[in-house]
């Protein structure tokens, strides 16, 4: 793995991560989606610095770990009180917002609004 790029697996996490749609194998480099969405987005993709991309990297370590967090609670789902332990009834939600929460982060760290997977309360327009 280079120090001072990105790889392109990488580069499709973060997309994901931050809500940004998948776009395949066209050329968006002269659409509207690619301004719209992707042009900040893309941009900063390939010109982090070395330290940045080491942060990136942890950041996305962390958000495959808490990906996992829903699934795995679905072991504890048929357990409401073993002995001593009561299951969080609130574990599945509480480990999405968290997940949400460090997408954000990442969000926030690139310096990019969440794209347009992410759900608002807002109606954007595209004219």
């Amino acid at each position: 793995m280079s120090e001072d790029a990105l790889t392109e697996v990488e580069k499709v996490n973060i997309r994901r991560y931050c809500w940004y749609p998948a776009y395949g194998n066209s050329n968006l480099a002269n659409t509207w989606l690619y301004f719209s969405h992707y042009g900040i987005l893309e941009y900063r993709l390939n010109n982090f610095a070395p330290e940045e991309i080491t942060v990136v990297r942890t950041m996305l370590s962390t958000l495959t770990t808490l990906e996992l967090g829903p699934s795995q609670a679905a072991d504890n789902l048929d357990t409401d009180k073993a002995a001593v332990w009561t299951h969080n009834q609130n574990e599945v939600s509480d480990r999405i917002k968290l997940f949400r929460q460090q997408r954000m982060e990442l969000v926030r760290f690139i310096g990019i609004p969440p794209g347009p997977g992410c759900v608002s309360s807002t109606i954007n327009l595209a004219v």
